[in-house]
């Protein structure tokens, strides 16, 4: 997913802290990132940054509901640019899967989905992070359905393709190498086309 926008001084208070937010989480790690570092980073007073933000959690869930829209944003757009648009093709656009993830992982900042490492870093502490979780990936679910023809093992197929892009994207975050990540993108090719020859 491409990095967003450089900060900008002029944007407001709570847009500054919550971009500042987004990539340190992404980065770091939720946990990793303090609220001093936050407040500095974004160059905010400590003051300003409860008056938008009355603690971390509403911080985490702000940043959360931000990388969801950008995110599914960013897929959307990436499945459009590797033809998800063009003629149908039946299961086989459920391959496009694979393309996105190339993508993806090829890009500097990535570090993985964002909901799957919030669910291990957080998971049972904060329920609501779940649930935000939960939901995007049902909406994630959702627009992979839409790669399939429909019919009755549409949303069976949906589902295995996204457990196995889920599988895939955390297999190619653990790789130390382009190898590595270039092994995960292959394999998850591969289930995909195993799921469209079984249809």
């Amino acid at each position: 997913m491409p990095s967003p926008a450089p900060q900008d001084s002029e944007l407001p208070a709570r847009d500054r802290i919550l971009s500042t937010a987004h990539d340190l989480f992404y980065r770091d790690g939720i946990r990793a990132t303090g609220v001093d570092r936050l407040i500095a980073e974004s160059g905010v007073a400590k003051l300003t940054f409860y008056r938008h933000f009355p603690s971390k959690d509403a911080l985490v869930r702000a940043f959360l509901d931000l990388r969801h829209a950008r995110w599914m944003a960013w897929f959307i757009d990436a499945l459009g640019r590797h033809g998800a648009g063009e003629a149908a093709h039946g299961s086989a656009h459920i391959l496009l899967l694979a393309d996105v993830l190339d993508e993806w992982c090829a890009q500097p900042d990535f570090r993985g989905c964002a909901f799957i490492n919030t669910v291990v870093e957080l998971a049972p502490a904060m329920p609501d992070a779940a649930a935000v979780v939960q939901a995007h990936k049902a909406e994630m679910t959702q627009v992979i359905a839409q790669l399939l023809p429909e019919g009755p093992l549409q949303g069976l197929l949906a589902d295995a393709a996204a457990l196995a892009f889920d599988g895939a994207i955390v297999r190619a975050q653990m790789a130390t190498d382009e190898g590595g990540r270039q092994a995960a993108v292959a394999t998850l090719r591969a289930v995909l086309s195993a799921l469209v020859a079984r249809r």
